[in-house]
């Protein structure tokens, strides 16, 4: 299948008497070696749709009520092994790991480790967005990630709930057909996931971690108007690595300015932009898409979509106040 092609398995495809024996094996396919069993196995149902966004793969699964399991032999067959951040919206469940048990709320999330044992018991539904994550991705975002694992992150409130609420916008149709770069998406999530965990104070002096940051800021502000800027590029320029990079933004209670993420600078000193030409006459010999393009955004909808979403108005409207 193409690389932007939703993979998909269902259990329709097979009779009700084997079904759960097929949904065994969709799940190994489909993610690793697990286990599966289910109350409702004379009726089980699910379906398992999968889509890579960049680094990450992003996976929706719906269905029965079921139990899973990663056990040893599961772990000793396995030729590679992700972190998963695992989030459900519509019914409590239990995730567990490391002797910890994690009993989760709609819309709580939590990380696991493919490398070591755990259990899943989705008591209701399986209804659950899981993004597989590459340990060496992981470990580069949360110093501490196998410290992490099978602990709630509230989805309700603080960064836990931005990240929630982030996560549940990652389905498999969005990541086939993303509506900005894959690289802008997957770091934000890692933004938002070392935030939500407590893993954005670096250990650095806060006087040196503070003048990074000052850099890492200013060099974003003079290259906004770049059509498809990556924090990877911004980092290469300043001579830095892109964990420096983006741990310098997610720290920050000593900073002035607060957390914040690589995507969520570069939008808001893009939209800045936007203000301004669109409150000027001056640029009013320049269409709206052009104005996108001059502030970094070459696709004319998004353009829209962003001033909508920042400005709380298209650019059409923006216009016609002044």
């Amino acid at each position: 299948m193409s690389h932007d092609a939703i993979h998909r398995w269902s259990t329709d495809a097979v009779p009700p008497s084997q079904r759960l024996d097929y949904w065994v094996s969709a799940v190994c396919e489909g993610f690793l070696e697990m286990d599966v069993t289910s109350p409702k196995a004379g009726s089980f149902g699910a379906t398992l749709e999968s889509a890579p966004l960049g680094p990450i793969v992003v996976n929706q699964v719906r269905g029965s009520a079921q139990d899973v399991y990663r056990t040893r032999r599961a772990i000793a067959h396995s030729r590679n092994n992700y972190f998963y951040l695992l989030c459900k919206a519509d019914s409590a469940w239990v995730a567990v790991q490391d002797g910890r048990s994690a009993r989760l709320l709609p819309g709580d999330a939590v990380l696991v480790d493919s490398r070591r044992l755990y259990e899943f018991h989705l008591l209701q539904s399986a209804d659950t967005i899981s993004i597989e994550l590459p340990t060496a991705w992981v470990d580069a975002w949360i110093p501490d990630a196998g410290d992490q694992v099978a602990r709630r992150i509230d989805g309700q409130s603080g960064w836990g709930g931005v990240l929630s609420g982030f996560v549940r916008q990652l389905t498999p149709e969005l990541a086939a057909k993303p509506p900005m770069p894959a690289e802008l998406l997957s770091d934000q999530l890692g933004s938002l996931l070392a935030l939500a965990t407590g893993s954005g104070a670096a250990n650095e002096p806060d006087k040196g971690r503070a003048a990074l940051r000052r850099r890492v800021l200013d060099a974003t502000r003079e290259r906004h108007a770049e059509c498809g800027l990556t924090a990877a590029s911004v980092a290469r320029g300043l001579g830095i690595s892109e964990r420096s990079l983006h741990r310098c933004l997610v720290a920050g209670e000593s900073s002035a300015q607060g957390p914040t993420t690589f995507a969520a600078a570069l939008a808001g000193f893009r939209m800045a932009a936007a203000r301004r030409m669109l409150a000027d006459a001056r640029f009013d010999r320049l269409g709206i898409a052009q104005i996108g393009y001059r502030v970094g955004l070459a696709d004319a909808s998004h353009f829209v979509r962003q001033c909508r979403a920042h400005l709380g108005a298209t650019p059409g409207e923006l216009r016609r106040r002044r």
